[in-house]
């Protein structure tokens, strides 16, 4: 029987415990906080968006970093696979819009309640308020003479030491770091010679250049298209929802954006457009202003305007479109509309950065994938030693997408560290 040290309680760290115990091999898991899954708990505004049950060639699809890396992981444990085993052990599920799944409850806490009587049942220890320092190695010497380290436990920060044949490293990346993600794991695979890429916050609020989004802020934009340029170039473009905050964007589709675009922003600013009705050609918009511009034609601009846009949007738009505010509908130049159907098809807003990382869902950068096994989750580096979820250099959009990538990982890590 194998002794099995889990770092970290959290999705992966609680799915690699599970399967590492599953195999019949003693399991201890180490979590810093009070209780397991204090960031599942908050995921999902406190639903828990456990996974996305659209077909596995469309998870795919939504991950950004190192999407080959992945494909072990995901393939031998794939969101259906995911669901069973939630659904085997109680969890009732439903799918909402976006292919979502929750817990039919809305309740994150019933996530965490399968996961730990699932571990108790498997007799897996588990030592909260247990802050692991570092990582214990020896150096062992290959047939062809090569000096290569192996993993012998772990101790922690009151310098209590616990013997292992294998570690799983599962401490997640540095967003929310109220939630205990305070970059341990980074920190200690960089000690034991494993190179951690630069780290972002990402599925973040971006910032905005305008003052009219403190004006706007609270407001929500459904069925809009966000894109995000950079010069001519286009870097992501999404449809969905969106809201205006007191310091720029977020919603759905912006924090996806903001996925794809944290780097850049880093050197340079980004253009955002947002396209009010996606629905409409230019041309098909140009007539619609002709239309309601017409049934209006006695009205002053800044009062025929009520059916185009929510409210609180009006000013902002009368103000963008360069058109006096106090003249008549059928005043309006043909060249005065066609500029005005160009400004809501592309709102200009001027992205300046992101917020940080107690905003960020998750963290992009981690763990580099060139020092790990894809097929095991071990390390190349520390033979016994295994890495999963956030703490690795992966991260995919907003839907499920990342807790898929922690339940998988966490799943091969466990599998591999009890074989």
């Amino acid at each position: 029987m194998s002794r099995v040290i889990v770092i970290g309680g959290g999705a992966a760290g609680m799915m690699a415990a599970a399967a590492a115990a599953d195999k019949g091999h003693q399991v201890t898991l180490l979590e810093r906080n009070e209780k397991l899954g204090k960031k599942v708990f908050i995921t999902g505004k406190g639903r828990c968006n456990l996974t996305n049950a659209s077909d596995i060639e469309e998870i795919f699809e939504h991950v950004v970093t190192n999407r080959k890396f992945l494909y072990s992981a995901l393939y031998g444990f794939d969101n259906r696979a995911c669901m069973d085993f939630f659904e085997e052990n109680g969890l009732r599920l439903k799918v909402e819009r976006g292919n979502r799944v929750f817990p039919a409850s809305d309740h994150s806490s019933d996530v965490i309640r399968i996961l730990e009587k699932k571990l108790m049942g498997l007799s897996v220890e588990i030592r909260l308020h247990t802050r692991v320092e570092s990582l214990v190695t020896e150096s062992l010497l290959t047939e062809n003479g090569c000096d290569k380290r192996r993993i012998k436990g772990v101790r922690d920060e009151r310098g209590k030491y616990y013997e292992a044949d294998a570690v799983i490293l599962a401490t997640g990346g540095v967003s929310y770091p109220s939630t205990g993600s305070t970059g341990d794991g980074h920190r200690m695979a960089e000690e034991t010679g494993h190179k951690v890429t630069e780290l972002y916050p990402a599925l973040v609020p971006l910032k905005a250049r305008e003052d009219f989004c403190r004006d706007l802020m609270g407001l929500s934009l459904k069925n809009v298209t966000a894109t995000f340029k950079e010069g001519k170039k286009v870097l992501y473009s999404e449809f969905g929802e969106m809201l205006f905050t007191h310091f720029g964007v977020s919603g759905p589709i912006i924090l996806s954006g903001a996925s794809v675009i944290n780097q850049r922003l880093v050197k340079n600013e980004i253009q955002l457009f947002i396209d009010l009705k996606p629905a409409l050609t230019e041309e098909q918009l140009q007539n619609r202003l002709t239309r309601d511009f017409e049934e209006n034609r006695q009205k002053q601009f800044k009062n025929a305007c009520g059916g185009l846009f929510p409210a609180r949007l009006i000013p902002v738009m009368i103000a963008l479109s360069g058109i006096d505010p106090d003249k008549k509908a059928c005043e309006i130049s043909k060249e005065e509309k066609r500029n005005f159907a160009r400004c809501i098809k592309a709102l200009p807003l001027t992205i300046t950065g992101t917020g940080g990382y107690e905003e960020a869902i998750v963290t992009k950068g981690g763990v580099s994938v060139k020092d790990i096994n894809p097929s095991t989750m071990e390390s190349k580096q520390v033979s016994g030693l295994y890495f999963a979820g956030e703490l690795i250099d992966v991260d995919a959009f907003t839907g499920g997408y990342n807790l898929q990538i922690a339940w998988s990982t966490g799943r091969l890590a466990g599998e591999s560290a009890a074989e």
